[in-house]
């Protein structure tokens, strides 16, 4: 196994620690992660700092396994397959905790997690006819805005939160808007795959 594939098994790993550390109720357990209030005002829980950290070394492997999957040609099938999985591990996964701990409306997984299953479509429909449509612009700019406003979420906006306002959860907004407009990219991209006869 070379070493972008060991390092997108490495951010599933990662993405499973940080999904079970926020999803297990520790407090069931007797275990209590401390908070601290800050500012006399913003109350931040540890758990969060913890996979907030994990989050940001998991999205830079992101960036990290495929520049030298690409530099030294070490491009194969199943660095293919697993890196789209850890990124909807990660990702989707993510989404659905800050949304179920009440950080973000839950109609924003909802929206990506839609548009991710008619993308992943798309491109199957593409890739059966042997074209292969490559991330748009606005693809790359929803991955990023995505990135930096769970990032900030975790990290509970600070120190935006300070002066009261919340980038983070702007962020994810814009890239839940950008998401569907490159999903709609991608259809337009693509539909001559699955139109013709």
């Amino acid at each position: 196994m070379n070493l972008p594939n060991k390092l997108t098994i490495g951010r599933i790993i990662t993405a499973i620690i940080i999904l079970v550390m926020l999803m297990v109720p520790w407090y069931n357990l007797g275990i209590e992660f401390p908070s601290f209030v800050i500012a006399g005002k913003i109350v931040v829980d540890l758990k969060y700092i913890i996979a907030g950290v994990l989050f940001i070394a998991a999205a830079l492997t992101d960036f990290l396994d495929g520049h030298i999957a690409r530099s030294r040609n070490l491009v194969t099938d199943f660095g293919k397959v697993m890196d789209a999985i850890a990124d909807k591990v990660l990702v989707n996964g993510l989404l659905i905790m800050l949304a179920y701990d009440g950080f973000i409306n839950i109609c924003i997984p909802v929206i990506i997690i839609t548009r991710d299953v008619f993308v992943d479509a798309f491109k199957m429909a593409s890739g059966n006819k042997g074209k292969v449509v490559a991330a748009s612009f606005t693809g790359k700019a929803k991955t990023m805005c995505m990135m930096i406003g769970m990032a900030l979420t975790m990290f509970y906006n600070l120190p935006f939160e300070l002066i009261g306002i919340n980038v983070g959860y702007a962020l994810i907004i814009i890239a839940t808007i950008l998401s569907v407009v490159s999903g709609v990219e991608y259809y337009f991209n693509t539909k001559d795959s699955f139109t013709q006869k």
